[in-house]
């Protein structure tokens, strides 16, 4: 029986294409500065995304980590969605890492507006943190890959002006935005000081993601990842897989956004779960679970029937489509899911 993985598009394996990238890739040694593919992918994302320049890092967590460090200092606030990922999925790291206090709002699909952030900066005076640090997700996971509004975005950039505050944005699934909005990755992400973004879900690298921002800012990045243990030596390896990412598989994510609709409705149609249609924008389905079982029953039953899926809470699960599961699949899934909780 075939095994078809909706945990997360974290999961996926690299392409036979991916591989020979991989295995013919130029090196040198990063730490040095003269890994020339390494230098090749940072040119080529930092020109996709209209920045001056861009930082290769192991991971999304760390890329989150240091922007949030570079542009910070002990004892400021900041302000993010209750349900981000810079705070759920990144083990305390703006506390640990940045000395950040964090006020964590609650909100409609994972944007904060213009108006709660004004709501939200706190008066300067000698008792209170100083807001500083706004940072938003987008896609955003926990609200089931819901694309941010664009136009709340740029207002969010004005009170961020008006009160001088820094705008960060977690960017991991940025290209699925892209994708299923038709606007660009440079006008997704203009509004914001730093970005990260992750080369490892959606578009099927092995590992890796990146920072963007001025050529300054990125050079202090490029600090702070030797002192998180970021600095790698032949990892053009890596490198390589990203910049055939990058090249290859952008266009084909809405394959994923149509397969995710088809797993939600199908979902939909069983009396065990319930999706809201109207949050799957992209890759990720969040299914409240209203029949009378707890999430890790359900979880246990579909990994046992070939089609792991991930606990998101008590009464919810989620799925992710990816590269690696085709329309066949998703249907070959419901069948299977159909067979157990219909």
């Amino acid at each position: 029986m075939k095994t078809i993985d909706l945990r997360s598009d974290t999961v996926t394996k690299p392409s036979s294409e991916m591989r020979q990238a991989i295995a013919t890739a130029i090196v040198g040694d990063d730490v040095f500065g003269d890994d020339p593919t390494v230098i090749e992918l940072e040119k080529h994302v930092a020109g996709l995304f209209g920045r001056e320049a861009s930082l290769f890092v192991p991971s999304g967590t760390m890329g989150n980590q240091i922007c949030l460090k570079v542009l910070s200092e002990p004892g400021w606030e900041l302000l993010c969605d209750r349900e981000c990922h810079v705070v759920n999925y990144e083990a305390a790291g703006p506390v640990i890492h940045a000395g950040l206090l964090i006020n964590l709002l609650t909100t409609e699909r994972g944007m904060i507006t213009a108006e709660m952030v004004r709501q939200n900066i706190r008066p300067i005076n000698l008792h209170c943190p100083l807001t500083k640090l706004v940072t938003l997700e987008n896609t955003h996971n926990r609200h089931g890959g819901t694309i941010l509004p664009q136009q709340e975005v740029l207002k969010v950039r004005e009170v961020c002006d008006e009160f001088d505050l820094i705008f960060h944005l977690d960017g991991a699934r940025i290209w699925n935005a892209h994708a299923a909005s038709g606007k660009s990755l440079e006008e997704l992400t203009a509004p914001f000081d730093s970005v990260s973004v992750c080369l490892s879900k959606g578009l099927g690298a092995p590992a890796g993601s990146m920072i963007l921002g001025g050529a300054e800012f990125i050079e202090k990045c490029r600090r702070a990842r030797k002192l998180f243990g970021g600095g790698m030596r032949q990892v053009g390896i890596l490198a390589a897989a990203g910049l055939y990412a990058v090249k290859n598989n952008i266009t084909r994510l809405v394959d994923d956004h149509t397969n995710a609709k088809l797993l939600a409705e199908g979902l939909n149609a069983l009396d065990t779960f319930s999706v809201d249609l109207s949050r799957v924008e992209t890759n990720i389905v969040v299914a409240n679970i209203v029949a009378d079982l707890p999430a890790e029953t359900i979880v246990t039953n579909l990994s046992e029937a070939g089609v792991p899926v991930v606990q998101f809470g008590p009464r919810k699960i989620r799925m992710v489509t990816h590269l690696d599961v085709t329309g066949a699949d998703c249907k070959e899934a419901l069948d299977r899911i159909g067979e157990l909780f219909n």
